[in-house]
């Protein structure tokens, strides 16, 4: 055979053409089984799956938008002195509780005596000093701002909506606040008034909302992001926001598999308004859907089609498995069942794809090309060993 090979050049660039062409094939289109996938080891992590069901609920659609914390109108004071002289005592420090009327400083006046006339300055307010402008023995005037004094009992939550979204505002909505500096906490205000102007700059406008803050845990200029509630709508199936995978353009979930145990499937849905923390689905899923919520990014990378919770978990940690996404009480492998490697090796042989198909034919190909290649070469060959013709 090889001297055939050897004997026909053509053919034999086409079978190392065909065998480099069927290699890469195998390279980029591994086989799998039908409807599962069987995700590469990739970095360790822990999937911790968690699932929640869709059902229906009362749906908030909401505007986003971020902002700030603000002192309330009338509740900051300044303590300054009416006469020129020089620091002789300071009794508060920053972040320091005062109540209204409490002695903050001592003002030693310039008028003469001996010793010269003193002046008591106190709190106009009862709150919180935030700042101390002043230290002993320093020069001070009628125009000087020594301390400054902030009553926090309630401060002004104040959001930056952008201007497409203002107009959907209306006096008496409700918010849910988060302030990125006290965690785990939401605060709850309805929204008291819009801001008279806009800011041409950022393309925003005001909206206020008074937030009671008896423990102090409000301070100015604290981050605060704002959901503000526009509208309330009964039986709506939803789902939350980490739920949700893809793009604009195709929006997917992964929902548990009702045959498979353990094993997902990718499921592509429709959806409608937004919330905080939750997204509406007009298609795709039913009332009672397992979703899978903390793992579902994860999952998008493990495969596609049908992931099994063993693979995915297999794929993240590269060692294996129980089928329930447990670790191995042992380092030996799962048992298998007696007949497993044979249904297994059964399983494969059956499989039939398109790579299948593909090897056939190119396979059929290349011996009707070596076949014609041969009979055509075959009169060529006898007549080179005929013997000459005699005179």
């Amino acid at each position: 055979m090889s001297a055939f090979l050897f004997a026909c050049p053509t053919s034999f660039h086409l079978i190392h053409a065909l065998g480099l062409f069927q290699q890469c094939l195998r390279r980029h289109f591994p086989r799998t089984s039908s409807g599962h996938s069987h995700p590469r080891p990739n970095r360790r992590q822990n999937l911790q799956i968690e699932t929640v069901e869709a059902e229906e609920v009362d749906f908030d659609e909401t505007i986003f938008a971020l902002g700030r914390i603000k002192v309330a109108p009338g509740h900051r004071a300044i303590v300054s002195c009416r006469v020129p002289g020089r620091v002789s005592s300071v009794a508060v420090h920053p972040d320091s509780s005062v109540e209204k009327g409490a002695e903050v400083a001592v003002i030693e006046s310039r008028q003469p005596g001996e010793p010269p006339p003193s002046i008591r300055l106190f709190a106009p307010l009862s709150g919180k000093v935030s700042t101390v402008n002043i230290a002993l023995g320093q020069p001070v005037s009628p125009d000087d701002s020594l301390v400054e004094i902030l009553d926090l009992t309630e401060v002004h939550a104040v959001a930056a909506v952008p201007e497409h979204l203002a107009g959907q505002l209306q006096i008496g909505q409700t918010a849910k606040i988060r302030v990125i500096a006290v965690p785990g906490q939401i605060f709850t205000a309805k929204l008291a008034h819009l801001g008279t102007e806009g800011d041409a700059k950022n393309g925003t406008v005001e909206a206020t909302f008074h937030l009671e803050n008896p423990q102090g845990l409000l301070r100015p200029d604290l981050r605060a992001e704002f959901s503000i509630v526009i509208s309330k709508r009964a039986g709506v199936i939803s789902i939350p926001r980490i739920a949700l995978q893809g793009d604009a353009l195709n929006h997917f979930v992964y929902t548990k598999d009702y045959e498979i145990p353990f094993a997902f499937v990718k499921s592509p849905v429709a959806i409608g308004a937004t919330s905080d923390r939750f997204i509406e689905v007009t298609g795709g899923l039913v009332i009672g859907d397992e979703i899978v919520t903390k793992g579902a990014y994860s999952l998008a990378f493990a495969g596609k089609g049908i992931v099994s919770l063993k693979e995915a978990l297999d794929a993240a940690h590269g060692h294996e498995h129980n089928d329930d996404g447990s670790e191995l009480t042992s380092p030996k492998k799962p048992s298998r069942p007696p007949d497993a490697t044979e249904n297994d090796h059964s399983h494969r042989s059956g499989s039939f794809s398109y790579l299948t198909l593909l090897s056939l034919v190119s396979n059929g190909f290349l011996i009707t090309l070596l076949a014609v290649k041969t009979i055509g070469q075959r009169p060529r060959n006898l007549s080179s060993i005929a013997p000459p013709p005699t005179e």
